[in-house]
């Protein structure tokens, strides 16, 4: 991971500076803590989020009683640089009441939904293909779960021919849902085909 620390300003707020969390795969903002020069230190050696405690008076890493360690994959700061935002990888619930965030039970929306199936299809493939769909598929290999998108493809087609609104729906859910999984089997993601958008940005 790539941060210059000494780019910190933590003179501001009294040696502690706050750190958003953020999920790098559904961009949910999970929660809001404090770190040192210390914990931020710790942070970028471990590779896991380590905060300072204002209650406790010390440094802790994020799961060591629960188990639900959070692992940062990229860290920013922003313009004043006094805050910082950690994209990361949670393992577990990053709320102590077991919720998802600390910020409510809503559970992700938006395009970060994207994110959270790629997370629930990562986590299937490793079921029973007699209990799971989604493992049934991948076991078959990619050229069925390719042909199963090419027809989901079609069927979405039509809907958006022929259809209401709520059927094209409906049809472009499955395929996005059969394109996550045969993204998955490629070893590819979601965010690769973003990168390759974002890069189009200009043309389209």
């Amino acid at each position: 991971m790539s941060f210059d620390p000494s780019k910190v300003d933590f003179d501001k707020g009294g040696g502690l500076v706050p750190a958003i969390v953020q999920d790098a795969a559904t961009l949910q903002v999970l929660m809001l803590a404090y770190m040192d020069r210390a914990a931020l230190d710790e942070t970028l050696q471990s590779g896991e989020a380590t905060f300072f405690s204002r209650s406790r008076g010390g440094r802790w890493r994020k799961g060591e009683t629960s188990g639900h360690r959070i692992k940062v994959r990229s860290m920013s700061l922003d313009c004043d640089g006094d805050t910082l935002l950690l994209r990361a990888e949670p393992h577990g619930p990053a709320c102590h009441l077991g919720n998802e965030t600390c910020f409510g039970t809503e559970l992700t929306r938006g395009i970060g939904q994207l994110g959270a199936l790629e997370r629930t299809i990562a986590e299937r493939a490793t079921a029973s293909p007699e209990e799971s769909w989604t493992a049934k598929l991948i076991a078959r290999g990619p050229k069925r779960i390719a042909q199963k998108v090419g027809e989901e493809g079609v069927e979405t087609a039509l809907a958006g021919a022929v259809g209401d609104s709520q059927e094209l729906c409906n049809e472009a859910a499955d395929l996005l849902y059969h394109l996550g999984v045969l993204l998955h089997a490629r070893g590819a993601s979601f965010e690769d085909v973003m990168q390759v958008l974002a890069g189009r940005e200009k043309k389209l």
